[in-house]
């Protein structure tokens, strides 16, 4: 069976998190984004754990499902379109601020485990190591290769997996704190590093350049921190929905990993150059023409994501790693409303239309990426046309640069005034 999985999101008790991040909220979320294999993050967290015990229960795949009497009771809630049969993997991100090589590393990392007395055994050892108390995402000050070392003795079956690998500040490659290649962080255990995690400023063609990646899955997650940006990025998986299965087809990157979901990496907010103070934005060429460095302040720029491709990539662009597999860029729904309503994200306007759209068609990756152009264009031409222009990445961005989100437009000014104008926005 085809499935979409987002494995790596956040709950409640993560700094900077929405307290909306709940159980039953994560499960709802699924389902109307079309979400079948959910990460449960942050199992670090003692409360958090508590309240993945209490919701959750072990099925016989290594997975976790929602029990029957919470279950029932959201499945009233939710949109007959978007009932599925969602599963639960037990996940958490861990941040590590270590020196190594005369350098302060600060790398996040994602695990994946295969079932509750592994995470109960995981606990146990980090609590020793450092506060897990005190966040979702627990920051320990302990080397990327002794964390690996650490889970492999616990549970080999654990899958570790280096987090938004090219943000600046804190992952495995970025400018800020990062490693120049696998081997140079884990050392003799890099052959434990199955895959690495795109993050939202980068996209698998990006990663392709890169020839140390060659032999890793590229997956991609969300990141979520609200509920409403569960499945912004995700994986497609094509296999029996089981932790071994799921577990194996990253490891082999086979058949059964068909591929990801995308955000435009250029809607990121690290994938220029720059510095926001500064309103400074550059593509990596110009920074280089400056020497990195800021012409308003005379500091060095943020980094950002594509730079740092740049600087580790083997191929030129457009290269191809033999093992690459398709991917494909979404625009959230509520998103797209926005910029043909005329209004905000958040509003009761759109919000009211994306759930009369979920309840007609269904979850929101079926009508991003399934739904018939000619069936959609019954209900609204515009929306049709936006789809498609999704669909074939025929967009206008202005590059994400130094934690400033980028700007994304589907429709010129003129093109949105005369597409109102001939529906006179008759699907509201």
């Amino acid at each position: 069976m085809e499935f979409y999985s987002d494995l790596h999101i956040h709950s409640r008790f993560s700094r900077a998190c929405s307290k909306r991040l709940t159980i039953p909220e994560i499960y709802r979320w699924s389902l109307l984004k079309g979400i079948e294999l959910i990460g449960t993050s942050d199992f670090t967290h003692p409360k958090w754990f508590e309240e993945i015990k209490e919701h959750l229960v072990e099925d016989d795949t290594g997975l976790l499902k929602l029990k029957k009497k919470f279950q029932t009771k959201l499945d009233r809630e939710i949109p007959v379109t978007c009932i599925e049969d969602v599963r639960f993997i037990l996940s958490t991100e861990i941040s590590l601020i270590y020196k190594k090589n005369d350098k302060v590393r600060k790398v996040h990392i994602l695990i994946l485990a295969p079932n509750l007395s592994t995470v109960e055994k995981i606990n146990s050892k980090l609590s020793t190591i450092g506060n897990i108390k005190s966040d979702g995402r627990p920051i320990l000050g302990y080397d990327s290769k002794d964390l690996l070392e650490i889970i492999l003795e616990i549970n080999n079956e654990c899958l570790v997996i280096p987090a938004h690998i090219w943000t600046p500040w804190f992952s495995i490659f970025g400018d800020k704190s990062g490693f120049n290649s696998i081997e140079e962080c884990f050392e003799d255990l890099s052959d434990n590093i199955y895959a690495v995690e795109t993050g939202l400023s980068s996209d698998p063609s990006m990663n392709w350049l890169v020839g140390n990646l060659d032999d890793r899955t590229i997956i991609s997650n969300s990141d979520a921190h609200s509920p409403e940006n569960i499945g912004r990025e995700g994986n497609i998986f094509d296999c029996k929905l089981t932790y071994e299965n799921i577990s194996d087809a990253i490891k082999t990157h086979d058949k059964r990993f068909k591929g990801t979901i995308e955000f435009y990496p250029e809607e990121g907010r690290y994938h220029y150059d720059g510095h926001r103070k500064c309103n400074i934005n550059w593509h990596p060429s110009k920074s280089e023409k400056n020497k990195n460095i800021c012409p308003v302040c005379s500091k060095k720029l943020t980094i950002g994501v594509l730079n740092r491709v740049y600087k580790l990539s083997t191929r030129i662009f457009g290269g191809k790693s033999t093992n690459a597999k398709p991917f494909y860029n979404v625009i959230p729904l509520r998103q797209i409303l926005s910029e043909i309503l005329g209004k905000g994200v958040n509003t009761k306007t759109v919000t009211n239309e994306y759930f009369k759209l979920i309840n007609k068609f269904g979850n929101e990756l079926f009508i991003s990426l399934d739904i018939s152009l000619d069936k959609l264009a019954e209900y609204s031409s515009i929306l049709s046309k936006a789809i498609e222009k999704v669909r074939h990445n025929k967009v206008k961005i202005t590059p994400g640069y130094d934690g400033v989100y980028g700007k994304i437009n589907i429709f010129s000014p003129q093109e949105i005034t005369k597409q109102r104008n001939i529906e006179q926005i008759e699907f509201i």
